[in-house]
C-alpha cells in the first residue's frame, strides 16, 4: 500500500513509508470517484512503536476488564518500551493519575540494576549505566521533552514553535548535559543510599506532571497546531482524585526502598524524612516552567519529569553527603 496509517496513543497521523501489518490485513475504503484505497492497519503496524497488543480473544471479552485497569495497561505502554500486558485491551484516557505508579517500576529497575552491579563495578560505571538505563526504558520520552522545552525557553516569545521543531538547538543540547551531570552528581553523592534515591525519584518526577495539569492550561488548544497530550486535560478528574493511586502507592514506595537493600538502605537512609526531599523539585519545577511558557504543553509535561528527578537525585544525595559528614 502507498500510505499506511500508525495509531497510537498519542493519535493518528500518514506514515509516507510502506506500513508492514501485523495481525490485521489493510483495510479496503472505497473512493467517491471510483476505485480503491488501502488503508491500514485499524490498531498495530510496526510503525507505531509496536507496542500495542494484539488481542486474541473476543471483543466482548477485551472489554470485560474495568476501566481503571485498562488505564493501567495504558499508562504502561504509553509511558515505557516494555512488553504491553496480554488479554487486556489498553486504554488511553486517564492514564496521567498512574503515570507515578509507572515511575515506581522504572525506578525500581534502576534500583536492582545498581544493587545488581554493586561491587563488580565501578561506581562511575554504575552511575553511566543507570542513567542510560533511565532513557531506554521510558523510550527517551520525557527526555526528548525535556530538549524541546529547553529550545522553547531559549526561544521566547517564539517557544511554542521552537518546540514543535524537530530540530535540536543549542539550549536543547546544553540541557542534555546538564540533566546527565545533575543525574550523575546525585548518584556519585548518594552511592549506597541510591536504590532508595532512585525509587523515590522515580514516583515523585512523575508526579509533577499532575500538579502542572492541575494549576496551568493546556498551551495547544488547536488540534491543528499538534500537541500529543492534549487527551490528558480532555479526561481530567481534578487534582484530589487524579492523585489517589499516588497517594495509595506512597507506603509501597517506602516498603519496597527497604526491601531492595535493608542493611544498608537503613544504615545509609537513616534519616526517614530524606525521600521526602524529592517533592521540593516535584513540586517547584512544573510551577516555574508553567510561568515561564504561560501554561504547559506535553513537551513541559516530560520535562517536569527530568529535571525534577535530577533535582530530587542531586539534592538528596547533598543533603545526606552534608550530614553523614
Amino acid at each position: 500500500m502507498k500510505r499506511g496509517v500508525v495509531t497510537g496513543p498519542w493519535g493518528v497521523w500518514k506514515q509516507p513509508q510502506r506500513a508492514r501489518v501485523r495481525g490485521q490485513r489493510a483495510v479496503a475504503v472505497k473512493l467517491k470517484g471510483g476505485g480503491v484505497k488501502l488503508m491500514g492497519p485499524r490498531r498495530r503496524c510496526s510503525d507505531a512503536r509496536g507496542r500495542l497488543p494484539v488481542s486474541r480473544e473476543p471483543r466482548h471479552a477485551a472489554r470485560s476488564a474495568p476501566d481503571w485497569l485498562r488505564d493501567l495497561a495504558g499508562a504502561w505502554i504509553f509511558y515505557t518500551v516494555l512488553p504491553g500486558w496480554p488479554w487486556i485491551r489498553p486504554r488511553f484516557e486517564r492514564i496521567a493519575r498512574f503515570a507515578p505508579l509507572i515511575g515506581l517500576v522504572l525506578g525500581g529497575l534502576q534500583a536492582l540494576v545498581w544493587l545488581g552491579t554493586a561491587g563488580w563495578l565501578p561506581l562511575g560505571a554504575q552511575v553511566l549505566l543507570v542513567i542510560a538505563l533511565a532513557l531506554g526504558l521510558s523510550g527517551g520520552l520525557h527526555h526528548d521533552g525535556a530538549l524541546d522545552t529547553a529550545d522553547g525557553l531559549g526561544a521566547g516569545p517564539r517557544a511554542l514553535e521552537a518546540m514543535a521543531d524537530s530540530r535540536v538547538g543549542a539550549a536543547a543540547v546544553q540541557a542534555a548535559l546538564l540533566l546527565a551531570l545533575l543525574r550523575g552528581a546525585g548518584l556519585v553523592c548518594l552511592a549506597g543510599a541510591a536504590p532508595m534515591a532512585l525509587l523515590w525519584t522515580g514516583f515523585w518526577g512523575r508526579l509533577s506532571p499532575l500538579l502542572a495539569m492541575a494549576r496551568f492550561p493546556y498551551l495547544r488548544q488547536d488540534p491543528a497546531a499538534g500537541g500529543s497530550a492534549g487527551f490528558h486535560r480532555r479526561h481530567w478528574r481534578g487534582l484530589r482524585r487524579e492523585l489517589l493511586p499516588a497517594l495509595l502507592a506512597g507506603p509501597l514506595v517506602a516498603g519496597l526502598a527497604l526491601m531492595l537493600d535493608p542493611p544498608r538502605a537503613q544504615a545509609a537512609g537513616s534519616f526517614g524524612w530524606l525521600p521526602l526531599l524529592g517533592l521540593v523539585p516535584a513540586v517547584l519545577v512544573p510551577f516555574w516552567l508553567g510561568r515561564r511558557l504561560g501554561g504547559h504543553s506535553g513537551d513541559s509535561y516530560g520535562a517536569c519529569v527530568e529535571w525534577s528527578e535530577a533535582l530530587a537525585l542531586l539534592l538528596m544525595g547533598l543533603v545526606l553527603r552534608a550530614l553523614a559528614g
